[in-house]
């Protein structure tokens, strides 16, 4: 009896740690206040683009960055493409001394991400010579990002590098192509409506409960950065690298996240600006999106390491601690409500008394309710800041997606950990909208 006790509460209190986080990160989003912005010019700024096959984006990636950004130095890192990214960004250095190309070769190169931006740190290092380092920030973009124009800006203000204690800003991230009718021009119109509203729920997942769950970390102290639009100090970069060798873990599967962490522990202070952006293409395939998001659950299951670290240390607040604590166990809990379900179920259909089950189902169905009704929420709210144009009924039906849509995080935590179980760790790019063909040997692995 006692088990089968246990076995009704866990998935309750799995739920009520769901809704503390929920209005936690509902209350940050809503009284979020605007940044102020400070001077760009008081910095240094270089963009590292990590490449692997990116000849479909990356000449206007880098055009774009240029323009935008004059003052700013670009250092494009070309890891073993396959195709024309290398000479691609050759002629454009060729016309741009502050565009830089830095080429990896196997068996160095196609190890990760981290590995591709350490290789672009030392070669920055050598270009900088004895330049005042404390003035240099470094961004991350991805080979097919853009950030608004106005993100130098914000990032300089008194919450980001104005403050001496900032190691590393983190801005918000949006989906480019949300808009696009025909993401996918060689299939049918079903096909197209289902990609369309794919990419739709990457965007408000991102512009909405994302920017709400930075807001909530910027609270508790444990923001997270990430691949694209990520700032951070080179000096913080470099006391990193003093301790680890390297500023990227080169064995992680969430370099960016975890380098958040490394400097957290280093005592720099690590913030969100929401009202700065960079736009990227979302997925409209369902493979390629799962590949990304295996990858991710994949990283989250390895930060468990820092665990002991995070705990201990100074420089993390309690409220930080179990924030991070509970985003490191997110996979290992879906995992553990996919084995809970499966039990719960056999045991309702098979081995208890009618009045017993008949006791059971309103359990189930408050607990239902319980986990639709914050995803539906976010819907209106999304609609209401991203896309004023549709109707409020439409706010709603994509809350109710967004809820469909949320159910893709038991299927990634089950293929991460099976990866990680079989040891396979290898780094996986994820291929661009553009692509008809892998490039690459490991272009797709999932």
């Amino acid at each position: 009896m006692i088990p089968e006790f246990f076995l009704y509460l866990f998935p309750f209190l799995l739920l009520g740690g769901f809704l503390l986080y929920w209005a936690g990160s509902r209350h940050a989003y809503a009284r979020r206040r605007p940044t102020e912005p400070g001077d760009p010019a008081h910095h240094d700024w270089h963009f590292f683009v990590p490449c692997r096959d990116e000849e479909t984006v990356i000449a206007t990636t880098v055009t774009r960055l240029r323009t935008d950004f004059p003052a700013a130095h670009v250092w494009v890192i070309d890891d073993a493409s396959d195709d024309r990214t290398g000479p691609i960004v050759s002629a454009l250095a060729a016309e741009d001394t502050y565009v830089r190309l830095v080429s990896r070769r196997r068996p160095d190169a196609r190890i990760g991400k981290g590995a591709a931006l350490n290789a672009a740190y030392e070669a920055m290092n050598a270009h900088l010579g004895e330049a005042d380092r404390s003035r240099v920030v470094v961004c991350v973009v991805d080979a097919d990002g853009r950030l608004s124009p106005d993100a130098p800006a914000h990032v300089s203000g008194p919450d980001g590098f104005a403050d001496p204690e900032t190691g590393g800003v983190q801005i918000g991230v949006r989906m480019r192509n949300v808009d696009d009718a025909r993401p996918l021009p060689e299939r049918g119109r079903i096909a197209n409506a289902y990609a369309r509203l794919l990419i739709r729920m990457q965007d408000a997942e991102f512009a909405a409960s994302n920017t709400a769950m930075q807001l909530l970390r910027r609270r508790t102290g444990s923001v997270g950065l990430g691949g694209n639009g990520q700032f951070t100090r080179l000096t913080a970069l470099d006391r990193i690298a003093a301790a680890e060798r390297r500023p990227w873990k080169q064995d992680a599967l969430l370099e960016d996240y975890e380098l958040g962490m490394q400097m957290r522990l280093a005592g720099y202070r690590v913030t969100h600006v929401p009202d700065a952006w960079v736009t990227q293409e979302a997925l409209p395939r369902t493979r390629r999106f799962l590949t990304q998001r295996t990858r991710w659950a994949q990283g989250n299951i390895q930060c468990v390491r820092y665990a002991g670290r995070i705990i201990g240390s100074r420089h993390y607040r309690a409220r930080g601690v179990l924030e991070s604590l509970y985003t490191f166990f997110q996979p290992i809990a879906h995992l553990t409500v996919l084995a809970l379900t499966a039990v719960l179920v056999f045991i309702l259909l098979t081995g208890v008394t009618g009045a017993v089950l008949f006791a059971a189902w309103p359990l189930a169905l408050a607990l239902g309710i319980l986990s639709v009704v914050p995803f539906v929420l976010w819907g209106p709210v999304y609609r209401k800041e991203f896309a004023p144009d549709r109707s409020r009924l439409t706010g709603v039906l994509w809350g109710i997606t967004l809820w469909l849509y949320a159910y893709h995080l038991f299927i990634v935590s089950a293929r991460g950990s099976v990866r990680l179980l079989r040891g396979k760790t290898g780094w996986a790019k994820t291929r661009r909208n553009a692509e008809t063909a892998a490039t690459g040997p490991t272009a797709t692995e999932a």
